[in-house]
């Protein structure tokens, strides 16, 4: 009798699961046999075809036949539907017969591969009983089908993975965002256009089998993600090896920590920017402050700083510990403050976020855009931690980011510029070409046309090698906007927007500023009264929060110096207080960019997702936003953090995975 008895068995099993997919296809109104190729395509789809040659393909993808030949004997999942008694169910038993013997089913298939999911040509009934066993793989000859080219996300999804399947061999590996292939090679050690080997392949598997099996354990069939997705955004937190020696309860219960995040890939607006801080709180009386300094607040934070540098080395870091002591100032006993300085590297950083939480700090906030990989470590970690990282654009659920609308003091500083240069040309300095950079300078730029309707901005880099300012002086500029201060008492320096005078030296007119101190008084304020929780309640579920406050919260400033005329200065005062009073916004007025497409035809204002993630110059800017390749080595490393084109860089296998 041989193996017939188990094949009888074999088969009766899987004819009672393709008969409760037919029921289940049926009831929920889906086609309840095989998909047929042909009957999906036309000519027109088709821009050609490849030989892949032979294959191990995953059986989860081989999904239909490419005729219709006998598609009605078998279910959707590939289980047969006719009896025992039939030639098929002979044939088929036979086949089984033959896997379970030494010999096995020694034939490959012959499919038809499109979009990533095959059609069998030869060897329907192998794929069956193949998968009957729950084989993952099964041989193949591949004939790749390539798809026209469109913008269908899909088709352009599919192009991508054609790009980098040369270097894997892998079907398993399909992403939905784009450059998500070079973020994986990065994250596993590899250079970007690296081969992998078998045995690369193999560790690989192995550990994405696991991790897959977690994922689809927890996806909601509507989340439109891959476990590919999901695993770039595992990668940021845990380590690959991981994958292959957790528990697979542990492995779940460690991946529904970063889910919310998972989640935030398909989001049309994953970040939610709050733009002014929630002060429905009435101010304390005489009454109540008398109450608290006899009796003191039982409501305590213990809040840490982290910082890249120290106030010595830099000057971003001391106009934030000028705003930690100011808030210390303010709140009193409500809260106590620790430093962490000079944590210049990932591991020091991680420590330093450790060190800070095991010590009872309930905050953290980080105060550079390089720590927001230790910060989504801990934040995973220590969720009941709030964090927060100085920076814009953060698509991270566990981790708050807050930055100042600094485009608002440059509008008002290219107005002063506009008014007080005695030819049409104004420079322009810029920092990086990061999030919020180009609504800097389109502000500028707007601001001068204000006073100037013939004024033309001369944008430069200072990340751009080159001695911009001597270069703008031979030009024969004479107003030029640089770097801005980072606290209101800054005082050496060319700084802000300042004036060339005919003998070369140069006299300051005005500089945004920050005024962190501010920031912090308000959003530790929100967190003892309660009102941090009130973010984040959008109908579509968790998102990342990004506080984006501007000179109406007072975070934001603009300082003035006695060298700009008084009717400037007061014009000037003028524009200020209607932008707090959002009686003018910079944006809200006819713009044309540098293309010659209208960006604005003056009826609205641009949204502040629109404004933050700006990567073009109006049409009065003479200069573009420079190349990744020509940025000097800082500026490169804060573009792959932060730059508008972040995402179309090749990561480096040391830094921060984004």
């Amino acid at each position: 009798m041989g193996y017939e008895i188990d094949a009888r068995e074999q088969y009766q099993a899987a004819l009672k699961a393709g008969k409760k997919q037919y029921r289940e296809d049926i009831h929920n109104g889906n086609y309840p046999y095989l998909q047929v190729l042909d009957e999906i395509l036309d000519g027109s789809m088709i821009a050609g075809q490849l030989s892949l040659g032979l294959l191990e393909i995953p059986s989860k993808m081989i999904v239909g036949t490419k005729t219709a030949g006998r598609t009605t004997a078998f279910a959707s999942n590939f289980m047969p539907l006719l009896s025992e008694g039939s030639e098929f169910g002979a044939k088929w038993m036979q086949l089984c017969s033959a896997h379970l013997s030494d010999e096995g089913i020694r034939d490959p298939i012959k499919c038809y591969e499109y979009l990533g999911r095959f059609y069998v040509l030869e060897g329907n009934k192998r794929v069956s009983v193949f998968k009957s066993y729950g084989a993952p793989s099964i041989p193949a000859y591949v004939t790749r089908l390539i798809p026209t080219y469109s913008d269908d996300e899909e088709i352009r999804s599919y192009y991508e993975f054609m790009r980098y399947y040369p270097l894997t061999k892998l079907y398993q590996l399909r992403f939905t965002q784009p450059g998500s292939f070079p973020k994986l090679q990065t994250a596993l050690g590899y250079e970007v256009n690296h081969k992998w080997t078998e045995d690369e392949k193999r560790v690989f598997l192995s550990g994405f089998y696991n991790f897959e099996t977690a994922f689809n354990r927890l996806k909601n069939p509507a989340l439109q993600v891959t476990a590919a997705d999901a695993l770039l955004v595992w990668l940021k937190v845990y380590p690959f090896d991981d994958l292959r020696f957790r528990a697979p309860s542990d492995l779940t219960a460690a991946l529904q920590t970063i889910w919310q995040d998972i989640g935030v890939l398909v989001k049309e607006e994953p970040i939610e920017v709050s733009t002014e801080p929630n002060e429905t709180e009435p101010e304390t009386n005489f009454l109540e402050k008398l109450k608290t300094s006899v009796f003191p607040t039982k409501s305590r934070l213990k809040i840490a700083f982290i910082h890249e540098l120290t106030p010595r080395k830099s000057n971003w870091v001391r106009s934030h510990e000028v705003g930690r002591k100011r808030m210390e100032a303010a709140l009193g006993d409500q809260v106590e403050t620790v430093v962490y300085m000079d944590v210049g590297n990932a591991e020091r950083a991680d420590t330093a976020m450790e060190d800070a939480i095991k010590d009872g700090a309930q905050v953290i906030f980080t105060t550079t855009p390089p720590l927001i990989g230790a910060c989504r470590k801990a934040a995973v970690q220590h969720p009941d931690v709030k964090i927060l990282n100085c920076s814009v654009s953060m698509p991270y659920t566990g981790v708050r980011t807050y930055y100042g609308r600094i485009y608002e003091g440059k509008f008002i500083s290219g107005a002063i510029a506009g008014a007080i240069s005695r030819n049409d040309h104004i420079g322009y300095i810029a920092s990086y070409p990061i999030f919020g950079v180009p609504a800097g300078i389109n502000a500028f730029a707007l601001g001068a046309q204000l006073t100037n309707p013939r004024a033309r901005i001369d944008l430069r880099w200072s990340c751009v090698p080159g001695d911009h300012l001597d270069e703008m002086k031979e030009m024969g500029i004479d107003v030029v906007s640089t770097l801005d201060i980072p606290v209101r008492d800054w005082e050496s320096g060319n700084w802000g927007t300042f004036k060339i005078k005919p003998d070369g030296t140069t006299e300051i007119l005005a500089s945004p500023y920050w005024n962190w101190g501010t920031f912090y008084i308000k959003l530790v304020r929100s967190i003892l009264d309660g009102s941090w929780d009130s973010l984040n309640s959008s109908p579509d579920g968790q998102r990342a929060i990004n506080y984006w406050w501007g000179m109406a919260s007072g975070v934001v400033g603009i300082k003035r110096t006695n060298a700009i005329p008084a009717g400037v200065s007061a014009l000037a005062k003028i524009i200020q207080n209607s932008i707090v009073n959002d009686s003018i916004t910079p944006f809200h007025r006819p713009i044309l960019s540098q293309d010659g497409v209208v960006r604005n035809d003056g009826s609205r204002d641009f949204t502040y997702e629109e404004i933050l993630n700006m990567d073009w110059l109006c049409d009065n800017v003479d200069g573009g936003i420079p190349e990744f390749d020509i940025l000097t080595p800082k500026g490169q490393a804060i573009a792959r953090l932060q730059g508008i084109y972040r995402d179309d860089i090749p990561p480096e296998i040391e830094g921060v995975l984004l």
